[in-house]
């Protein structure tokens, strides 16, 4: 390992660390809320818009693992500044795009641009913090800051779009990566892995990002093409022939983006499987929660974003109570306990009506499934991150990152698909009976079927974790990290 011999505080580089990781995976959702402005000013078609979402967390999950072992062998520091830099020039295009075409493309410089800090801010604080309780502190504010940020970029995402306009949910990025770099460059010393080379896997980048783009839009186009047209498996298979190409690359490289053999470490493997489950259910909650709201209640996007502030301050309140109960329950058994309140609140969602209220509709699952979020994310952290190589840090944070981006890229992409197939299904048996209200009924009963279908993800997530992560696998951990990693 190649440090800076600068001293530095490490709670202040934690904060700056979690500063770029909040911008980050804020605006994986502040687009939501306005999503219904930005069609209307660059006229999106509903399949399109999508892209929006989807365009920012293909290109960040594909391109994690080349920014993760690329701060390992360039320089932690030197990635993370030049993430910020690059995600904060996007933000600014995006406030001026004109066109579709030209947001989706901006979104996708985003989304590289994130690609480059997350690793580098995670394993910043893999490397400033021993496996100790400061770094289980640590991790905890962490994964409340990267859970936190989701929630909260609905309800900056609604201010925003109501009080000034959508373009401003992109350029308030840009006084906030200002002022990171600033802080970055003065206080974060460099660190970096020496193992005699500085190659990067970019041939398997490409691979692993073009396999997942090419699944995800074969996954939207179902709808429109059918499931079992020629042009939608052809597509899928091509998609698969890309990610097998990509696994084949791994396998021969001599310097990977991935190397294979770090999923034999079960705790990194089955959190990272999780994750993914886990945020394929939480991206499409997001996603059509903002839709009902707005397209069903009526509501404007200021109250659509202060809709979400109960969730946002139950994911803190649940990472609060994760970290005290860790060293009570531990890690396995407090994560499946934080899944399982996530999917009862999903599945409480999946009864609401037209004329729903708030309180007794909405709220009473936003609660249990914000929670259920904060307890799950700490613990998952943990799990993805304990027992690995100070030289693996980056790739193990590229690694969980990408698990989450790719799990919410796909996760929506089935989502969406699903419910405008069975909406749509509905609409055309109505005929000439297919009144505003009767339309509105289809459109919901879609919303219902990609909730009941985001609940079972996770309900899936809480079975596999245990499951496959036994109590003899979480027993090597350090105790001094998991508090009492052995009780699981």
């Amino acid at each position: 390992m190649i440090a800076d011999t600068r001293t530095a505080n490490r709670w202040l580089i934690l904060v700056i660390a979690c500063l770029a990781q909040f911008m980050v995976v804020l605006d994986s959702t502040v687009v939501n809320v306005a999503l219904p402005s930005i069609q209307r000013g660059l006229h999106f078609s509903p399949a399109g818009l999508q892209w929006v979402v989807n365009a920012y967390t293909l290109v960040f999950g594909g391109f994690l693992m080349l920014g993760g072992r690329a701060a390992d062998l360039a320089g932690r520091l030197r990635l993370f500044v030049a993430g910020v830099a690059l995600f904060s020039l996007a933000s600014l295009l995006n406030g001026f795009a004109q066109s579709p075409t030209m947001l989706i493309l901006g979104r996708g410089l985003q989304g590289l641009g994130g690609a480059l800090v997350s690793p580098a801010a995670l394993s910043i604080i893999m490397t400033t913090f021993e496996e100790n309780s400061e770094r289980t502190k640590a991790l905890a504010v962490w994964s409340g800051i990267a859970a936190g940020g989701a929630a909260f970029g609905l309800l900056l995402g609604g201010i925003l779009t109501d009080l000034v306009s959508w373009h401003w949910i992109f350029f308030v990025n840009v006084p906030v990566g200002a002022g990171t770099i600033a802080l970055a460059t003065r206080f974060v010393p460099e660190s970096r892995v020496d193992l005699g080379h500085r190659s990067f896997d970019l041939a398997g980048a490409v691979l692993v990002t073009t396999g997942l783009v090419t699944l995800v839009f074969g996954i939207v186009k179902a709808q429109a093409w059918g499931w079992g047209s020629t042009r939608v498996i052809g597509v899928l298979a091509g998609a698969v022939a890309l990610l097998v190409a990509f696994f084949a690359v791994e396998a021969r490289s001599g310097a990977p983006l991935i190397r294979l053999s770090v999923f034999r470490i079960r705790t990194l493997a089955t959190s990272n499987a999780v994750m993914l489950l886990v945020m394929s259910g939480m991206f499409g909650m997001f996603f059509f929660v903002s839709l009902y709201v707005q397209d069903i209640l009526g509501y404007s996007p200021l109250r659509a974003g202060f809709a979400f502030l109960p969730a946002t301050l139950g994911i803190m309140v649940g990472a609060g109570l994760a970290q005290q109960l860790t060293a009570r329950i531990g890690v396995r058994n407090l994560a499946v306990v934080g899944i399982g309140l996530a999917t009862v609140g999903l599945f409480l969602l999946t009864g609401v009506p037209v004329h729903g209220s708030y309180v007794s509709d909405l709220l009473v699952g936003l609660i249990p499934l914000s929670i259920g979020m904060g307890v799950a994310f700490v613990p998952l952290t943990l799990l993805a991150t304990s027992g690995v190589d100070a030289n693996d840090a980056g790739l193990a944070s590229g690694l969980f990152n990408t698990a989450q981006q790719v799990g919410g890229s796909l996760g929506l992409a089935i989502l969406a698909t699903i419910s405008a197939d069975h909406s749509s299904s509905l609409i055309r048996s109505l005929g000439p009976a297919a009144t505003h209200a009767r339309v509105v009924a289809a459109t919901l009963s879609g919303y219902h079927v990609a909730f009941i279908a985001a609940a079972i993800m996770l309900a899936a997530a809480a079975v596999v974790l245990p499951a496959v992560l036994r109590r003899r696998h979480v027993e090597g951990l350090s105790l001094d990290t998991t508090a009492v990693a052995a009780s699981a």
